[in-house]
């Protein structure tokens, strides 16, 4: 009987584990109200690739003697192509290589939703007059374009862009992009009722996610002595930025009564 509680009460702590597992992977819960548009969109919005670029041995080496950490694709990129040899002469060899000044990492702070970012469109049927109801269906009127972005200006905005992007990607695990377009005639088969003596407004929002976090930034040096090779970061400053980042193909719905 004992052995039979104790195996109940494995199977228990392995499901609830399981549970928890399965939260971790979409942290956020997406409303009903929020619909996936992706086969209804007229328009084809690209797939967003983040590059998960991999260090050669050189760059693995040389990002491992910095002070500071270092995730910058940009920067990761260029020390790939990077060639420093270890030459038998290089005994005594001394050498500083200024490599500019960089966004070195982002650390996020803050990450939510807002479900209603952006108004998109708006269907109206008027049944004050009418005797039936009437089942009204999302269209999309015009052609809309979501954009986000970083909300105030930095160095090298493209580059903290990106690891905003891949940061938020990673810790929501939504289909984000800077840029996302709704079609022209682009529908959803839900039906909303638009009792008589009424009138229905179908409101459609873009969803965005709304991303809070540090950049770090630093003055970079390729610092060789004899046939030791270091990375070598010096006046290291920090600056809090935050981003609007839409969620591609999917829209939130409200429906409004009104007599």
């Amino acid at each position: 009987m004992k052995f039979i509680r104790l195996l109940l009460s494995i199977v228990i702590v392995l499901m609830l584990s399981g549970i928890h597992s399965a939260s971790a992977k979409q942290p956020f819960q997406i409303p009903s109200s929020v619909k996936d548009i992706t086969k209804e969109n007229t328009f084809l919005n690209e797939e967003q690739e983040i590059s998960d670029l991999q260090p050669t041995e050189l760059t693995k080496e040389l990002l491992s003697t910095s002070k500071a950490k270092i995730t910058n694709p940009k920067f990761i990129r260029m020390l790939n192509e990077t060639d420093v040899n270890k030459s038998p002469f290089a005994f005594g060899v001394r050498a500083t290589v200024y490599l500019g000044e960089w966004p070195l990492s982002y650390h996020s702070e803050e990450t939510n939703p807002n479900w209603e970012y952006q108004k998109i469109n708006t269907n109206f049927y008027d049944n004050r007059g009418g005797k039936n109801t009437y089942q009204m269906h999302y269209v999309q009127e015009a052609y809309k374009i979501i954009k986000g972005g970083l909300s105030a200006k930095v160095p090298r905005a493209d580059e903290v862009q990106e690891m905003v992007l891949k940061s938020a990607i990673q810790k929501t695990k939504l289909p984000l992009a800077y840029s996302t377009v709704v079609g022209n005639g682009t529908k959803q088969n839900d039906i909303y009722n638009v009792a008589p003596k009424t009138a229905g407004y179908l409101h459609s929002f873009a969803p965005a996610i709304h991303e809070k976090g540090v950049v770090t930034f630093g003055e970079v040096y390729l610092v060789i002595s004899g046939w030791n090779r270091a990375i070598v970061v010096k006046n290291v400053t920090s600056k809090r930025v935050t981003a609007w980042i839409p969620i591609k193909n999917h829209l939130s719905f409200s429906y409004q009564s009104v007599r």
